[in-house]
């Protein structure tokens, strides 16, 4: 079959098709930027040790890894689809936003492993910090530590 032997129902299809899987892949790459956005100041609030604002950076990082892994599930057989039907033919955008994606995937991984080493460092530190904590109370007897003079026996018959 070729191009001219399509009806306009296939035709239109296929279009739908293309829109569809093009604005699906601008929704992840549109997703991945808040990730990076959000791992570029997660990695402030790691070095300003504000754990507050890590916590919700990381409640948001989760929210939007499981938005791209929900667009991703879609994608892959529309991707299929659309390979099916237009077999040779590509549409000049796909690629470039492939291309895009992909670039933004390395930056990603890039900047959550020197979060994860920024993180490491800051673990390593507040571990030496607590190892080297002295207790005040360490060398001192309790008020409630035993002198030898308790009683043994309770006279409970009053």
């Amino acid at each position: 079959m070729t191009r001219q032997d399509l009806t306009q129902d296939e035709v239109d299809q296929r279009v739908a098709i293309l829109k569809r899987f093009r604005e699906l892949l601008e929704e992840q790459r549109t997703k991945f930027r808040e990730y990076l956005t959000v791992l570029e100041k997660q990695a402030e609030m790691i070095s300003t040790e504000n754990i507050d604002a890590m916590v919700r950076h990381t409640e948001i990082e989760q929210s939007i890894i499981s938005e791209i892994f929900t667009i991703q599930k879609v994608i892959d057989p529309l991707e299929a689809m659309y390979r099916e039907a237009n077999p040779g033919l590509a549409d000049a955008e796909i690629p470039k936003l492939k291309t895009d994606l992909d670039h933004l995937k390395k930056e990603v991984i890039a900047q959550n492993g020197k979060n994860r080493e920024l993180l490491k460092s800051h673990m390593t530190v507040l571990r030496q910090q607590v190892v080297s904590l002295k207790n005040p109370y360490a060398k001192r007897t309790s008020v409630y530590a035993s002198d030898g003079h308790t009683a043994s026996r309770v006279d409970i018959s009053q």
